[in-house]
């Protein structure tokens, strides 16, 4: 189904078609010897069709330089615009010793430098005022408009927003070496650590509480490896360095510098620093650069959310490819309108940027403290990096954002809250839905049904075979699914034609006409039962318009052509449909990596060419007689005896979020009027 990146298993005979001639030759020339078995749709259907892959490590340096640019409009607008306020919500109660900005400003280096440059950039990167109702009326209309342009995907969000931060980049950076002129150079003391130690030996707690408002230096910093689908590592390192760093060390250094001479417009830094010709053309670009800064979190929810849905741990949403270029920039419309709703929501109901401010610090924290924990695994399990130097990445970075974590922690009630909340939602969305989907695979792949019974069913005296082509789509991209059996059971009539179709998308741009359909016959000779796997790249369209049907009748007629060249008469077909049920479930623990080394090797025993002529023209005839798509509907409910918790989880709330999701026939664009549902009851 699309959105849902089902794993195909091994375990079958290689004998693939549909118009990959690579490989035909070697199968000819070992017909005598058996090897290990691999499940062909599972190789054939994963690999990357020539020329059409997409790596971010192919890129070469104009494309990098590209993405850079729009990496700049994307990523950094948050943490770009923190100037804004972070002196502000440091020194809530005003300034009481001069050196305590020497203190602040030595705090924001090293947390900068720590956390979003070595953390980040170089390591995290690589495991791939308040306001009254008119300023919130302003402020939800321009939530609206940024949620609107959305649609038009990180590419051009990226390219119409990046000439914003850039100008907004050389401003603060112009400014800040302007202020740290004209009033105190000496600010540059502030790279000595010392100052922070002595910051905290006069302030104590309000120094400890202060933090909250320092950490939103680095707010949109957990961003970056949430928006790296849409980018590479090198684009946002190179823009990271060479553009955003700089002007915010500049911009910084250039507020303490204003405030050592002007210590009593605390409350209003930024814009009481800027020279008077600037101020009005700096307040427009301020304006515009705010607007943009939640850019990055939206690009990241897209991202994230994506890969959720991939693994099988969100609901399935329809996600949007914008560009054939870059694989990760995506649009999901549904998740966007919801976005939308909670942020014009937390603006009405909070209004106030303190609360918001105190909100979002425990949320980049949090997210902070996250992931350090887990880097730290992959560091030791994946990377296998030299245990000293986990050892000091625990005693430096580590203890620095628990640190803040725990004075973020400290506006809890004012506001803190609201991210703890939203997370517990999601989280219990997604919790479920990943429980229910899963069981429910296992279920399917333990009552698959077994060539033999198919063989069964279809050979019963009442069982006819009506004309006609039938595609039974199916979530299982393996086997035949349990309803198969059901619908048998309940209509004692077959297509003369059965077909088994399943989606797999692919990380690739686009898949032609000619490699998307891969076929293997099912059973014995004489049943007609197909397997196909219908594969499309990510801006490929699914829709009535396609050549769908077609295109699937070519591939398959080519199939049974090379079939009757390459492959054995009834006999092979005999002994795949004995061995393939035990060798799927052999092959759950073999490498799949060793697997896949093997598929060129795999061979049958030749018996002789088949006619093709007879099934061609069934083809034919059963086309011609009509096409019907058979869509399996599960209903799904717990087992009698299944304690209470698993029976509100899967009555009730799954099947209330299944209710309001996109329906199956609607993902997969299937003609409604030749459309038949086949419902059944899973106890799981």
């Amino acid at each position: 189904m699309p959105g849902d990146e089902e794993v195909v298993e091994e375990g079958e005979m290689e004998q693939m078609g549909g118009g990959r001639m690579e490989g035909l030759k070697e199968k000819k020339m070992s017909w005598g010897a058996m090897l290990k078995r691999l499940d062909s749709l599972d190789v054939e259907s994963a690999k990357m069709p020539h020329g059409h892959g997409h790596g971010h490590h192919d890129f070469g340096w104009g494309t990098t330089l590209r993405l850079a640019f729009q990496s700049v409009g994307i990523v950094y607008g948050d943490i770009g615009t923190s100037p804004l306020y972070v002196y502000a919500s440091t020194f809530t109660h005003g300034i009481k010793n001069e050196d305590d900005i020497l203190g602040v400003l030595s705090l924001i280096y090293y947390t900068i430098i720590l956390i979003t440059m070595v953390k980040y950039i170089f390591i995290v990167l690589r495991a791939n005022d308040n306001g009254n109702d008119k300023i919130v009326v302003i402020s939800v209309i321009i939530l609206i408009c940024l949620f609107q342009a959305q649609r038009f995907g990180t590419d051009r969000v990226g390219y119409t927003f990046a000439p914003v931060i850039f100008i907004w980049f050389a401003f603060i950076g112009l400014i800040g070496i302007y202020n740290f002129i004209k009033y105190d150079p000496m600010v540059i003391k502030a790279f000595n650590p010392a100052y922070i130690i002595h910051y905290f030996t006069r302030n104590k707690k309000e120094a400890w509480v202060s933090l909250g408002g320092v950490v939103l230096c680095i707010t949109g910093t957990e961003a970056m490896f949430a928006d790296l689908g849409h980018f590479t590592v090198r684009s946002i390192q190179i823009s990271m360095c060479s553009v955003v760093l700089p002007a915010l060390i500049c911009t910084y250094t250039g507020q303490a510098s204003y405030l050592r001479k002007n210590s009593h417009n605390v409350g209003d830094t930024f814009y009481a620093s800027i020279p008077g010709p600037l101020y009005w053309p700096m307040f427009a670009v301020a304006v515009a650069a705010s607007i943009i800064a939640s850019q990055a979190m939206i690009s990241g929810v897209f991202s994230i959310l994506q890969q959720a849905v991939s693994l099988g741990c969100f609901p399935r949403v329809k996600i949007v490819h914008t560009s054939a270029k870059y694989e990760g920039q995506v649009y999901i419309p549904e998740v966007n309108f919801l976005l939308m709703c909670a942020c014009i929501g937390v603006t009405a109901g909070f209004q106030t940027t303190a609360k918001i401010g105190n909100a979002y610090g425990i949320a980049v924290m949090t997210a902070e403290a996250i992931t350090s924990a887990f880097l730290i695994l992959i560091m030791i399990m994946i990377w296998k990096t030299n245990i000293l130097l986990v050892i000091v990445y625990i005693l430096t970075i580590v203890p620095v954002e628990y640190i803040y974590l725990s004075s973020v922690f400290y506006k809890f009630l004012e506001g803190g809250y609201l991210p703890l909340a939203f997370a517990s939602v999601v989280m219990f969305i997604m919790s479920v839905w990943n429980y229910v989907h899963r069981t429910k695979y296992i279920y399917e792949m333990q009552n698959k049904i077994s060539t033999e019974r198919v063989r069964e069913v279809a050979s019963r005296p009442h069982m006819h075979r009506m004309p006609g082509l039938g595609l039974f789509y199916s979530e299982l991209v393996q086997g035949i699914p349990p309803i198969f059996s059901h619908y048998a059971s309940n209509i004692t009539a077959l297509h003369s034609i059965l077909v088994f179709v399943a989606i797999k998308p692919l990380p690739v741009s686009k898949i032609i006409p000619e490699e998307r359909f891969l076929f293997r016959r099912v059973g014995p000779h004489e049943l007609r039962v197909y397997r196909c796997i219908v594969r499309y790249g990510y801006t490929d369209l699914r829709s009535e318009k396609e050549r769908f049907e077609e295109l699937l009748i070519e591939r398959l007629k080519e199939f049974i052509r090379e079939e009757a060249a390459f492959m054995p008469r009834h006999d092979a077909s005999e002994n795949l449909a004995e061995n393939e049920d035990a060798s799927m479930d052999s092959s759950d623990s073999s490498n799949p990596a060793e697997n896949r080394g093997s598929t060129k090797h795999v061979v049958l025993s030749h018996t002789g060419n088949v006619d093709p002529a007879e099934d061609l023209s069934m083809v034919d005839r059963a086309s011609n007689a009509g096409i019907v798509y058979l869509l399996g509907e599960t209903e799904l409910v717990a087992k009698q005896g299944s304690g209470l918790g698993k029976r509100i989880i899967v009555n009730y709330v799954y099947n209330f979020i299944k209710r309001n999701l996109r329906q199956g026939d609607q993902a997969l664009a299937i003609p409604r009027r030749h459309l038949l549902k086949v419902g059944m009851t899973y106890e799981l």
